[in-house]
């Protein structure tokens, strides 16, 4: 039962907005608890034990720690501080050691289930080069859905207790509903226990203006998803499915191509969450904030899957970024390697780890863990020329915010941006590295003749994978309205209310042109074959 399904938006969405209205206040959160495992034991049957497992451990986990908390604060009351500062220091230790346990059982679980046969069959390709005839077996997993997700909201909650950034609720069905509120199941958004878990208990009412809101953004993301996602996926998946075949523009033509499918798809998905989230007065986290008007890599991750990466940048940068092996290489840099390979070096132990794990969650694929390589990479490029590019844009008296340099800047990150997901989309590493050479196979100096000849080839492809010319304008044209609203928000041409501001007959003209596109030319019916959810799978 996907978001962007009639199931869910016909049937399962307007019955648990009902039931949540009928049921009186104080109970409200038992209904959307309900609706949240029901929704988990449709999509995965009986692997909803994991999300209950997962559930009863990090509270109780959480309960642990708090435990340990207040043993120690009782026992080291009216101590003189140095005294107290023993003791706490000890009750610290087993503090971390709980908050240590806690997340290796998750990350062990997570790891088991989507790791191991990518370990097996690693382990038996060294083998085999080796000489050995023993071949280790591989195993049937069975994966719940969205467990990347919640695995990542649970560790982040019990650490937010052990830093006391949240007090511990005794009762379990808080945590169970901040880890299994249905709209983030699936995709996300990655939110912390600060964001969304008084909001989600307190039980507020149905409003008109949450539904109409909520509406809005739902149809906007089925806009695109159904207009534009849906339709490139017919290009994307011909093209690297027999990317031996294609080379040249027609790779850069599919790398394009899926980059932007991907863009539609998850933060479309995203709009269907959190409107689905504001119909109960749920304000979830935005995930996405114009990536492509970014200007470097970095900008780009600021903007894109922006909770996966505050979540990164909470739980493994600044704890990585305080630890002891970085803080002698601070120590020992300063005194022996200068103040910019201190730097250097500091950036590259703290961005390691983030993308090596960015990788690594997207899946067990060594495309994926060469995509957060790739990242890395061209991050800490950018913080190792940063000081030359400074000096000189000062030497040749040049703005960093004149429109010139911008374009530049942006179409830059747009040649890192499609190329990275090339080798993400990519069938492996393999598929990946032959796609990206190939772009620049047949195009030496060739005549007239022969240009006019490919051109008229690359057109019979992209009419030969299941597309017509309506629908390639109805992707362009729907690309255009997404830049459009994206220009107005980044320029925050309407304000904070956005389309709200807007006169009243000139805003529902506007809802009524969304429902009608979507209803209208929505990629489904014959000719069509449902396209699931992209993220969905990590």
């Amino acid at each position: 039962m996907a978001y962007h399904t009639g199931i869910y938006l016909l049937l399962f969405l307007p019955a648990v907005l009902l039931l949540y209205q009928l049921t009186p206040k104080k109970s409200r959160w038992i209904t959307l608890l309900a609706a949240g495992y029901l929704f988990f034991w449709i999509c995965s049957g009986k692997l909803v034990l994991y999300l209950l497992g997962t559930t009863l451990f990090t509270h109780y986990i959480a309960v642990w720690i708090s435990w340990i908390k207040t043993k120690c604060n009782d026992e080291t009351a009216g101590m003189q501080r140095t005294e107290a500062g023993t003791i706490k220091k000890a009750y610290k230790k087993k503090e971390k050691a709980i908050l240590v346990f806690g997340i290796c059982v998750l990350l062990g679980i997570l790891a088991y289930l989507k790791y191991y046969n990518f370990f097996i069959q690693n382990v038996n390709v060294l083998l085999a080069q080796g000489g050995s005839s023993l071949a280790l077996g591989t195993k049937q997993m069975l994966i719940p859905v969205g467990i990347s997700f919640y695995t990542l909201q649970a560790i982040g909650y019990m650490a937010d207790v052990y830093w006391e950034k949240v007090e511990v609720f005794r009762h379990p069905g808080k945590i169970a509903l901040f880890l299994g509120f249905f709209p983030q199941i699936m995709e996300g958004p990655i939110s912390s226990y600060a964001q969304t878990a008084d909001t989600l208990f307190e039980g507020n009412p149905l409003t008109m203006e949450n539904l109409a809101q909520g509406s809005a953004r739902i149809f906007w993301g089925l806009f695109k998803k159904l207009l534009i996602a849906d339709r490139l996926y017919l290009l994307v998946d011909v093209i690297f499915n027999n990317y031996q075949y294609h080379y040249g523009e027609m790779i850069v033509i599919v790398a394009i191509a899926y980059t932007t499918q991907l863009y539609m798809e998850f933060s479309g998905c995203m709009d269907i969450i959190i409107g689905s989230g504001k119909m109960f007065g749920v304000t979830l986290p935005e995930n996405f904030r114009q990536p492509f008007f970014s200007k470097s890599a970095a900008e780009f991750w600021r903007r894109w899957h922006i909770t996966l990466g505050v979540w990164f940048k909470t739980y493994v940068f600044y704890p990585v970024s305080v630890s002891g092996i970085v803080k002698k290489w601070n120590k020992f840099g300063k005194k022996h390697c200068g103040k910019y390979l201190t730097k250097l070096g500091i950036s590259a132990l703290c961005l390691f780890p983030v993308w090596i794990c960015n990788g690594l969650w997207h899946g067990a694929r060594w495309s994926y863990i060469f995509y957060g390589m790739y990242y890395f990479v061209i991050l800490l490029a950018e913080v190792a020329v940063e000081p030359l590019r400074d000096n000189i844009l000062e030497i040749c008296h040049l703005d960093k915010n004149a429109l010139p340099y911008r374009i530049l800047q942006t179409l830059k990150t747009w040649l890192i941006i499609f190329t990275g997901e090339l080798f993400f989309r990519a069938n492996g590493l393999q598929a990946g590295m032959s796609m990206f050479f190939s772009i620049f196979k047949g195009n030496n100096i060739q005549s007239f003749e022969n240009i006019v000849a490919r051109q008229k080839e690359i057109r019979g492809i992209l009419m030969s994978v299941g597309l017509d010319r309506l629908d390639y304008f109805v992707v362009i044209a729907g690309c255009i309205v997404v830049a459009v609203v994206g220009i107005i928000k980044e320029k925050k041409l309407l304000g904070e209310e956005g389309i709200q501001k807007l006169w009243l007959p000139v805003r529902w003209t506007l809802y009524y042109a969304l429902i009608f596109a979507v209803l209208i030319l929505g990629a489904y019916g014959m000719g069509y074959q449902q396209v699931d959810m992209i993220y969905a799978g990590f």
